[in-house]
């Protein structure tokens, strides 16, 4: 009976000073992360960081600067297959091969297009996207 009272006593002891302890670690944590989040915005401010900016937002600039890559990598697929056409000097062979770069080019730009459609489309109107980087 002695061995069974020592486990209650020890049981109740340790149950309230887990009780005592959470409910000053509540009073206390409330005070520690308001001056945690006042800390965090000083750091914030002092380091440039906009708060608005979102993960969306930055996968939004990122795809779109991709895109715009691509862009211009269209653009300059079509001056040469247009430069190799034009120097081509009626060789067949030259012809044929300015052509499929061309169309190759064209077709690439069709996806492209399609790409950042669906990328506007995504950022601008579903729920959680951000029109900051995703649209125009």
């Amino acid at each position: 009976m002695n061995k069974l009272l020592r486990h209650i006593v020890f049981i109740f002891t340790v149950v309230i000073i887990f009780l005592a302890s959470n409910a000053q670690a509540g009073f206390l944590s409330t005070n520690v992360t308001q001056e945690i989040t006042n800390n965090a915005d000083v750091v914030q401010e002092k380091a440039g960081y906009d708060p608005n900016v979102t993960v969306g937002s930055v996968v939004g600039a990122v795809i779109k600067g991709f895109l715009a890559l691509l862009g211009v990598i269209f653009v300059v697929l079509i001056v040469i297959a247009g430069f190799n056409w034009m120097t081509a000097g009626g060789d067949e062979e030259k012809i044929n091969k300015a052509k499929s770069t061309l169309s190759a080019a064209v077709i690439g730009l069709l996806i492209v297009i399609s790409a950042y459609a669906i990328t506007y489309f995504v950022f601008k109107y579903l729920p959680g996207g951000s029109s900051q980087y995703g649209g125009s």
